[in-house]
């Protein structure tokens, strides 16, 4: 069976693994993404070409719940030649941003402490890399392909060709390849508020979900894109202010706002 046979449509059963599931469709991926009835269970379905990738996710996800960090657990994989799925538990709560501005001020330094027991588990045991050198080739290959979609950059550039933006980035690589070898930690590397899972009641951290992406960076990767996706949820500047400062003094820094910068404009250039 080869991936031109694939339906349009990929889905948990055609894939062999029985359930009855629900189509998902919140979220950015190109993968098809399932809950089961009960709501227990998540399936990431995708083609073959993007098979490898959906198995690294699989290894990610079970070697971050080994270290003790809350997420999905794996429960059932399978590659048939013309697609694989990946099935995990669901993880209890509500994504942070789906909450109001109030709850998420009040779980605000819940998740600055759970962001930082993220990036306190020993990055010399992660098997998983992901750092600059990483993120500037596949920037390039993004940007030369032209895939950068304008809706995930910063209005301001959104009118700006992607080689002009990556052009901007590429004389400070040097400097925050330095920095990085300073400070690498394991990084969520997608860590924004829909990929963290809040108790409704309590307000605590359930766990990290999407986990594509985690292995050893920069902890600025991960803090420039949570505290400017939290802006969206802030209703006024002064907020996002004062959350920023919060954040920073729970996760124990002073926050380097060039480092921030440099790191949110980099992450949209390297989707597509």
């Amino acid at each position: 069976m080869d991936d031109h046979s694939a339906p349009r449509r990929l889905s948990p059963a055609w894939l062999g693994i029985g359930g009855d599931w629900r189509p998902v469709t919140a979220g950015e991926s190109g993968a098809f993404v399932f809950r089961s009835a009960d709501a227990g269970r998540y399936a990431k379905c995708v083609r073959a070409a993007e098979a490898a990738d959906l198995a690294a996710e699989r290894d990610r996800i079970a070697w971050l719940g080994a270290q003790g960090i809350p997420g999905p657990a794996v429960l059932d994989w399978c590659d048939t030649g013309a697609g694989a799925c990946l099935v995990t538990s669901a993880v209890s709560g509500v994504p942070a941003d789906q909450v109001s501005a109030e709850d998420l001020r009040g779980s605000w330094d819940r998740v600055a402490d759970a962001v930082r027991r993220l990036h306190e588990v020993p990055v010399s045991q992660c098997p998983y890399h992901r750092g600059l050198d990483t993120m500037i080739a596949l920037a390039r290959d993004v940007v030369a392909r032209d895939a950068v979609n304008p809706q995930f950059l910063p209005v301001e550039q959104q009118h700006t060709p992607p080689a002009d933006l990556l052009a901007r980035l590429t004389p400070q690589i040097p400097r925050r390849r330095a920095q990085e070898a300073h400070d690498a930690v394991v990084c969520h590397g997608d860590l924004c508020l829909p990929n963290i899972m809040l108790d409704p009641q309590t307000l605590d951290v359930s766990g990290f979900i999407d986990l594509g992406r985690l292995g050893r960076a920069d902890r600025y990767a991960d803090l420039a894109l949570l505290l400017a996706n939290a802006r969206e949820t802030w209703r006024h500047e002064d907020q996002a202010r004062a959350a920023d400062v919060a954040f920073a003094e729970r996760y124990g820094l002073a926050l380097d706002h060039d480092r921030l910068r440099y790191y949110l404009d980099l992450d949209p250039l390297t989707w597509g």
